[in-house]
């Protein structure tokens, strides 16, 4: 039994586990089974996948179809049926295809979780383009070089992201088409999305239609998440069909583990009501929850923006089974004064990744909501879920991530990339499956450092036990992870070296007790000139998204420390904020 197990309080139910990870395996994916393997070729690297994945994203909306009649979405007083979506979804589609939008081309999303933003993606999936999701708290720079970076002919946002954008028109020039939701009145530079589909509350009496005709390979790029890069702009991930398809099984997959670890039949899939509290321009809410949601016919419940009481009212109101996201969200939920004051017993599941956990919380969710917590690692260039585990497993190591899924490979390698470490030292981690993304947009040299034989080289420092659970320790990369959100610290630090008076500057995270750490700054001014904190904190949020802005800036006379590189010895900043 793990010693934080012990430190938790966990005590494992009689005769559990009732089953080896390697027997779930076995038996899941017998030959005939849901979850039954094959290997397959991509780009030349033999590969596990799921037999009965579906074969592309036109077939997810096919099956987000035929669940008919079922809620897809609820988003304050508007409540849209899987049928509502789907013809707006075609509707949409043939719009883009009358647009001049074919195969590849790249169709850009930006706006809030709203009804709009999954009939958006289907429809430019459905008919082979390639989606860009942009990241909503961007600023108007940070979109407008989505939008040129990935060259989209088309894109479909909110008024409040067009707003930003207006004023950087010139700096995307081969977008031809802008359709602009919820705006109102007409819009300058662009058209109101709903005088092509209607407001949500339209889609059920638009007429029924089928998806324009297209024929779509599992491994045809469907998608571009940009992850920040460590030079300061943004790597667009490219992602295929299969990758996003991938996941519908792999979550299915865990949920079945932990059953049969339990002694217990896998449950036939039951249809749940979802909280959707992270956005869906990350890939664990689109990859890991929306493909997964559809195909099984849940319900989403959107919110404008996060809020513990609203989240509680809406768990009562909808009863909600499942929420979750990352570790942030789970944590306020347990802390807000007012909790007691709701009904929160349909909660089943709190589920998270995208950021560090503590053990503390797993716990937690156990004992205050009685719900099983999950927990899972992936990151943008995996598409999500690479490793999983829940309930009795979560509990039993609260400080992992899970195993790898059954299609999935994990190693640990030194750190020049040549040698494969034994278990349970810590390397950085490398993995392997049909999630994994093609390489990064139009980034030759980045794909070739980082993608290598099917292998992607994560930059997360880990081991892995003899059962093959995955324990991250650190990461590699030079990155903060603010509740989910990335910071890459070089682009923060290149704007604070903009500034006139900054000659040296390191951004480190600082523990947060519910973000898991927040981003600060430790700066040295140039002789002779000055700065105070609160006009340095202003000059990188007139330049980046607010999250990325330190919450502390301390200063140093002389210069950073650094080591015999000349590296910046960044283990030694966080004393300044002790």
């Amino acid at each position: 039994m793990n010693d934080l197990a012990q430190a938790i309080d966990f005590v494992p139910p009689a005769n559990w586990p009732a089953m080896s990870r390697q027997e779930c395996v076995e038996r899941l994916t017998a030959p005939g089974q849901r979850l039954e393997m094959e290997t397959i070729d991509i780009r030349g690297v033999p590969t596990r996948v799921w037999k009965n994945a579906p074969a592309n994203l036109r077939q997810v909306a096919m099956a987000g179809r035929a669940h008919g009649d079922r809620l897809f979405a609820i988003y304050e007083d508007e409540r849209i049926t899987y049928d509502a979506w789907f013809r707006a979804v075609a509707r949409l589609a043939a719009e883009f295809r009358a647009r001049g939008i074919a195969k590849g081309d790249r169709v850009a999303l930006a706006m809030r979780n709203l009804p709009e933003w999954p009939v958006a993606f289907f429809a430019a999936t459905a008919i082979g383009a390639i989606c860009v999701p942009l990241n909503a708290w961007w600023t108007g720079p940070e979109l407008a070089f989505g939008l040129a970076n990935s060259g989209s002919k088309l894109l479909v946002c909110d008024a409040e992201r067009w707003e930003r954008l207006a004023g950087h028109r010139a700096e995307f020039p081969g977008l031809e088409t802008v359709f602009v939701a919820r705006g109102g009145k007409p819009v300058e530079g662009g058209e109101r999305l709903e005088d092509v589909i209607g407001t949500p509350g339209d889609y059920a009496a638009l007429p029924p239609c089928e998806l324009p005709p297209e024929e779509i390979a599992p491994d045809d790029e469907a998608t571009i998440f940009y992850t920040s890069g460590t030079t300061g702009q943004p790597k667009g991930a490219l992602g295929t069909h299969r990758n996003l398809c991938t996941n519908v099984l792999s979550s299915g997959f865990n949920t079945a583990c932990a059953a049969l670890r339990r002694g217990e039949v896998p449950p036939d899939p039951v249809k749940k009501v979802g909280l959707t509290v992270i956005p869906l321009f990350h890939v664990t809410a689109c990859s890991a929850g929306l493909m997964g949601y559809i195909v099984a016919g849940h319900t989403m419940v959107f919110m404008h923006k996060w809020d513990p009481e609203k989240a509680f009212q809406l768990i009562e109101r909808e009863k909600v089974n499942l929420t979750g996201g990352v570790p942030t969200i789970a944590w306020q939920l347990l802390e807000h004064p007012k909790r007691k004051n709701y009904d929160l017993s349909s909660l089943e599941a709190v589920a998270y990744g995208g950021a560090p956990a503590a053990p503390e919380l797993v716990r937690k969710i156990h004992e205050e909501f009685g719900a099983l917590p999950a927990n899972g690692w992936g990151m943008t260039e995996t598409m999500a879920t690479v490793t999983g585990h829940s309930s009795e497993d979560y509990l039993n190591r609260p400080d992992s991530c899970g195993p790898p899924v059954a299609v999935a490979d994990l190693k640990i390698m030194s750190e020049d990339g040549e040698t494969e470490l034994p278990t349970g030292e810590v390397g950085e981690l490398w993995a392997r499956g049909p999630m994994i993304v093609k390489g990064y947009w139009n980034r030759p040299e980045a794909t070739a450092e980082t993608f290598v034989d099917g292998w992607v080289r994560t930059g997360d420092l880990a081991r892995l036990d003899e059962e093959g659970w995955c324990f991250i320790v650190d990461r590699a990369k030079d990155m903060v992870i603010r509740g989910g959100e990335n910071i890459y610290s070089s682009e923060v630090e290149n704007v604070l070296y903009d500034h006139p008076a900054v000659t040296d500057a390191a951004l480190v995270g600082i523990p947060h007790p519910t973000l898991g750490e927040e981003p600060a700054a430790v700066v040295h001014l140039a002789p002779g000139t000055s700065a105070s904190e609160e006009e340095l904190r202003e000059w990188v949020a007139a330049r980046l998204a607010k999250f990325k802005v330190p919450v502390r800036i301390a200063f140093v006379e002389g210069t950073l420390p650094r080591n015999a590189n000349g590296k910046i010895l960044k283990k030694d900043l966080g004393a300044f904020f002790a």
